[in-house]
């Protein structure tokens, strides 16, 4: 989309520019264990869930971050600051698509 209206710009400069919001709290980077790097422009705490054919990612509503910050708190010696937490699962399109197979 960035090359629509700046043809020249590189891919090495879109990169550090997203480094660079998601370093300063103005986006969100995912660290979703694979090699593709993602951003969300969402940057406050909430979760995803990834398509297991497919690779989509998706947010999934509803806040529970305080939630499992107090339960990990009380089970744990460890001063939690902050949690990760990914949902695996088929994204509707490929859900319909092993259906009509099926």
């Amino acid at each position: 989309m960035v090359r629509r209206r700046l043809p020249r710009i590189s891919l090495g400069t879109v990169y550090r520019n997203l480094e660079m919001l998601s370093e300063s709290g103005v986006i969100k980077k995912l660290e979703l264990g694979s090699a593709q790097k993602l951003f969300d422009g969402r940057a406050e705490a909430h979760y995803h869930v990834r398509c297991i054919r497919c690779a989509r990612v998706d947010d999934v509503s509803g806040d529970l971050s305080s939630t499992i910050d107090d339960v990990f708190r009380d089970v744990s010696d460890y001063e939690i600051i902050g949690h990760q937490l990914l949902l695996t699962g088929l994204c509707p399109d490929c859900k319909l698509h092993r259906e009509e197979k099926e």
